[in-house]
């Protein structure tokens, strides 16, 4: 049976610890796309990765594999979460399916003096190299942007795009960082069709 295996993002901690945010996985179009991708048969698992709002590679890399991946396996990875494909697509021996980044971003902050930035977000996170023949390793690379997304995720698609040959780059117009704001569900039908393309 395929699977997808869906991961989201960088939470600040104040959303992370209110009860009135829903958590990431459940955030944004993850539970729309869950249940598009159930509608067609293909096993949908959107990650909760451990505290979110302090990114450890470590801890997400063993969350990542409690699932055996295979070219049955589709990745769908949102801001960090894209990021974090990329580092352990680049760094492991592996063959999946259909990989799509969405708004990826490689731990890339415009720092203000004394922003406190670096207490925020462990910076080892992103330390590796990108294998350029990372395509290879997946059933097709996609990234999706967005024309009006931060400048830190456009230099991350464009650092992603520069190192690594056969990626597909779609940008839509005007839908920011992919999320919903407001804290609750939303469609992405242009992932939808990427994934199943």
């Amino acid at each position: 049976m395929k699977k997808a295996l869906l991961i989201h993002g960088w939470t600040r901690k104040e959303s992370y610890y209110n009860p009135e945010y829903p958590t990431p996985s459940n955030s944004h179009w993850f539970p729309w796309l869950s249940k598009q991708l159930m509608l067609r048969d293909i096993h949908a698992v959107a990650i909760e990765m451990p505290r979110s709002y302090y990114p450890e590679y470590e801890i997400w890399k063993n969350e990542l594999e409690r699932f055996e991946l295979g070219e049955d396996t589709i990745l769908v990875g949102h801001s960090c979460g894209g990021g974090f494909l990329v580092r352990y697509l680049s760094e492991n021996n592996v063959k999946v399916g259909k990989v799509v980044l969405v708004a990826p971003w490689l731990g890339l902050i415009e720092r203000k003096p004394d922003d406190g930035q670096s207490e925020i977000f462990d910076e080892t996170f992103f330390q590796f190299e990108i294998d350029k023949n990372l395509a290879e390793k997946t059933g097709g690379l996609s990234v999706m942007a967005s024309s009006d997304d931060m400048a830190e995720v456009k230099s991350s698609i464009k650092i992603i795009t520069d190192s690594v040959a056969d990626v597909k780059i779609t940008t839509l117009e005007n839908r920011g960082h992919f999320t919903n704001r407001a804290g609750g569900e939303m469609a992405f039908p242009e992932l939808l069709g990427e994934i199943l393309r």
